[in-house]
Order: structure tokens, then C-alpha cells, then sequence
């Protein structure tokens, strides 16, 4: 089974919406680098689930 961890989060503004910030720690665990790679987010139920994207911010460039 993998790791369990539990934290309370403030969310702060960003425009017109809210945003949630990831610390380093949480990134390493993801194995994000928040410069190269994407997040993926999606609502179960009551739970909001954050994963590594397949996906490159260099990938949202191209069209």
C-alpha cells in the first residue's frame, strides 16, 4: 500500500478563483517538477485526487 499523509491547506486567491499551493515535499513524492511536467486532478465522490500528468507543459504548446 502506498503512503498516507494528511495535510490542512489554506487556499489563497488567483484572480477570480482560489489556488492550492504544492510543497516540495508533495512534488518529490509525485515525482513533478513543476517546470516540465503537468498535474492531473480529478473529483471522486467528495475527494479531489492530484496525480503526474502525462503529459509536458511543452505538449500544451503545441497545436
Amino acid at each position: 500500500m502506498g503512503i498516507c499523509m494528511s495535510f490542512d491547506r489554506k487556499l489563497i486567491r488567483n484572480g477570480n478563483g482560489w489556488a492550492l499551493t504544492i510543497n516540495s515535499t508533495i512534488l518529490k513524492l509525485l515525482d513533478v517538477n513543476p517546470e516540465v511536467d503537468m498535474v492531473k486532478y480529478v473529483m471522486e465522490n467528495d475527494k479531489l485526487i492530484i496525480t503526474k500528468s502525462d503529459k509536458k507543459l511543452s505538449d500544451r504548446d503545441k497545436k
